[in-house]
Parts: structure tokens; sequence; C-alpha cells
């Protein structure tokens, strides 16, 4: 009875945790401000692994919504026409198996000095818990000579898998929020 309530207790101790990781890194020399436009490079979203549970249309959908919403916020519009983007952007979604070992310390001695110690032995019990992290990486090539001018990527772990539609949308979202956070540099 003990060990399934501890299992449950780690589980939704790791849902808890829940947050995202964000990096970014850019190059330096580029004049950002200079951005007024973007396009997509295709293929614009790119799925690791290639795996068909994960790649779909609709999450393909929802990436790009969220994506070029975010770029909107900040002041890129979407090129017209033929007409050349100042930027491209690239999405991936990667999906991956983590583990994380836990310790947990039961049992032990209470007491004082004066009063003397009592208690049962104490015993650690070390278990393994699996968990999926999304990372979505964003990638802003220039338009003139397709360098990597940015790129940005925030992971989220899955505390729900399969998540329903509608979270799925809501992680993306905030995900992307949070991974375009920090663009452009300062």
């Amino acid at each position: 009875m003990l060990r399934p309530l501890a299992v449950l207790a780690c589980a939704l101790l790791l849902g808890a945790c829940a947050n995202s990781n964000v990096q970014q890194d850019y190059d330096a020399s580029r004049d950002f401000a200079g951005y007024r436009t973007w396009a997509w490079q295709e293929p614009a979203l790119q799925y690791r692994p290639d795996d068909p549970r994960i790649k779909s249309d609709l999450t393909e959908q929802r990436i790009r919504q969220a994506l070029a919403g975010q770029l909107d916020q900040r002041g890129l519009r979407p090129a017209q026409g033929g007409s050349g983007a100042d930027v491209k952007a690239r999405a991936y979604l990667i999906v991956e198996d983590r583990q994380r070992e836990i310790t947990t310390h039961y049992g032990g001695a209470w007491g004082g000095y004066w009063n003397g110690y009592w208690g049962g032995p104490m015993f650690n019990e070390t278990r393994s818990v699996d968990y999926k992290v999304a990372t979505i990486q964003v990638d802003l090539f220039d338009g003139r000579d397709g360098k990597l001018v940015w790129r940005g990527s925030a992971e989220q772990m899955m505390s729900n898998y399969p998540p329903t539609p509608q979270e799925r949308s809501a992680a993306i979202q905030k995900t992307v929020t949070q991974l375009m956070s920090n663009y452009p540099p300062r």
C-alpha cells in the first residue's frame, strides 16, 4: 500500500514541477530592428523523432499559429506575395523520453538530548520515474544570406501523456510564448 502511494505522490510532484527550460542564442552582429517581414522556410516544421504518433497536421497548425502570433506581436509581418522576407522561420518539435531517480527516506529517530531518542529504523527507497519532455525550437534565418541569426528553444515536461487537444494547444502556445519572450534580443 505504501509503495503505490509513494509512486503517486512522486508523479504528482513531477507534474507540479512542469516548468520550461528556455534558451536562446543569436548573432550579435545583426541589426534585428531591420527585420520587418518573415516567411516560412520549408519544411516549416520538423519532428524528432519522425514518429507518426507525434507528427500531425493539427500539431503543425498549432505551432504555426502560435509562432505567427508571436512574430506579429514583435512587429514582424508576413511577407506579401513573391517579395522576399527579411527573415525565414523554421520550427522543430522534439519529444524525448527521460528518466529521473527519486529517493525517499523513511523512518528515523525523534526526540532530543535530554529525553533520549526514539523511533524506528531509517531506510531509503530509490526508484526510477519515466517521463516525456517536448522541446519546441525556433530558428530564424536571414532572408538575404540564409544564415541563422536567432535560435530559441523551450522544453516542457508532458505531465499528461497523451494530452487532450485543449491541453496540447495550451502547452504549445505557452511554450512558444516563453521561447519568443527574448526576441528581439536586447
